[in-house]
């Protein structure tokens, strides 16, 4: 038995190539979420309504949405100048492609025919529900569950919370590819697509343009980048090796906060005293985009880490529900979930188990930032209000000693000045 191992290992070993593995890592756009990151965040992950893609087809709380994709896809083709048949041939064509997207795909859907008929029908409903959304087109039945008005209120919320899941993703090419089918019925260009996607995502009326993604995920985090980039083109030998001061310390030490020009999450600068922040609302879905984001980030390599120090940079700076009531004056936190401290809660638990790159886009502000508060007379102004104005009761002890020495003074001058005035 051990020689059979040793005969099959060194049999493979003439096969190990580093640039055979290099193209296969390269393939990979749409990954498994490791058990590690689910554990902490198990809901995060795990779409609620619907399943675009192998990972979690055949759920049985997402079954019955495979009916309404059943139907968009008859709905699809209906206004198709193209055959079902002749858009099987297209996708066919790339079909090792789309396959080789999924890192870690399980055997059943290594099956082409059946690979092809997910991604058709899947691809179908997401540019239904994106071309519906907007009014493009609109052959639905006004009582239709997911395409009328009351569908669009009461489950649109859940599909676009579902489709921006890193689990929950289907190749770009695919959605490209059918949406040629229709854009030249409604005159549209290749930039139309990214648009359908963003304000769907969004809801903002003018959105960017990002250019091609692999994916709805990372078209919308090309999106929440668009803007000024803030990030060096060196960094420091060494890292700062410091926590961030949060935001009521910051403020005490005479920083100013200011909401920045634009939403971009590289938006972030610090100049003379002043913090610029881009402005952020957070609301129920908050948490698992970010989250997603950050394990697309950790999982695919070139993503970039431009998220995950967006959310280590909020995470240092806002550690109680003061930090976050300072940040909402400014205009920074738009707070659409509650309270202040349920939005210090997310931020602080977003980044638990999260492993930041030791050149972060962030780095060279987080050493502005602390190098401003090292200087003296910051320190110095930042520990007189953390020791006398915080507590009512020490900033009245303040002022009865500075009182008392006010008349000690006064005491000493009418005592020694008429002594002064008889020698003169």
């Amino acid at each position: 038995m051990a020689e059979n191992w040793v005969i099959e290992v060194e049999g493979k070993l003439e096969k190990v190539s580093s640039e055979e593995e290099k193209k296969l890592w390269q393939k990979h756009s749409i990954y498994k979420v490791p058990y590690c990151l689910k554990e902490l965040h198990q809901k995060a992950y795990k779409p609620q309504v619907v399943s675009f893609g192998p990972y979690h087809y055949g759920d049985e709380s997402l079954l019955p949405m495979e009916e309404h994709k059943q139907r968009a896809l008859l709905h699809f083709f209906k206004r198709s100048e193209k055959t079902v048949e002749e858009c099987w041939k297209d996708l066919e064509a790339v079909s090792d492609q789309l396959m080789d997207s999924y890192e870690g795909l399980a055997k059943e859907w290594k099956d082409k025919n059946r690979l092809l008929e997910l991604m058709i029908r899947d691809g179908c409903f997401v540019l239904e529900i994106l071309l519906t959304s907007y009014d493009v087109t609109n052959d639905y039945a006004s009582n239709d569950p997911i395409f009328s008005s009351h569908g669009k209120l009461h489950n649109m919320p859940y599909i676009r919370r579902d489709m921006l899941m890193i689990e929950n993703q289907i190749p770009f090419l695919v959605l490209e590819r059918l949406f040629a089918i229709q854009s030249a019925r409604y005159s549209m260009n290749e930039e139309s697509l990214n648009k359908l996607i963003l304000r769907f995502c969004t809801n903002h009326l003018h959105v960017p343009e990002v250019g091609r993604g692999l994916h709805v995920l990372d078209i919308y985090k090309k999106s929440m980048l668009q803007g000024p980039d803030h990030r060096p083109s060196s960094f420091p030998e060494e890292g700062t090796g410091e926590l961030i001061r949060s935001a009521m310390e910051l403020n005490e030490a005479g920083i100013r906060f200011k909401k920045s020009k634009t939403h971009s999450l590289k938006d972030i600068s610090f100049h003379k005293g002043t913090l610029r922040l881009p402005e952020i609302v957070v609301d129920d879905t908050t948490e698992s985009i970010f989250l997603n984001l950050m394990a697309y980030e950790r999982l695919h390599v070139g993503a970039g880490n431009e998220v995950t120090s967006y959310v280590f940079f909020m995470d240092n700076i806002i550690d109680s529900a003061k930090d976050v009531s300072i940040l909402h004056a400014k205009g920074i936190i738009q707070n659409a979930v509650g309270s202040d401290k349920a939005v210090a809660k997310l931020f602080n638990h977003l980044s638990k188990d999260a492993t930041l790159d030791p050149e972060s886009s962030l780095d060279v502000v987080h050493k502005q930032v602390n190098d401003y508060c090292k200087k003296r007379w910051n320190e110095w102004r930042a520990n007189l209000i953390h020791e006398y104005f915080r507590s009512p009761w020490a900033f009245l002890s303040l002022l009865a000693a500075i009182y008392i020495l006010i008349l000690t003074a006064a005491q000493t001058f009418y005592s020694i000045y008429p002594y002064y005035k008889s020698k003169s």
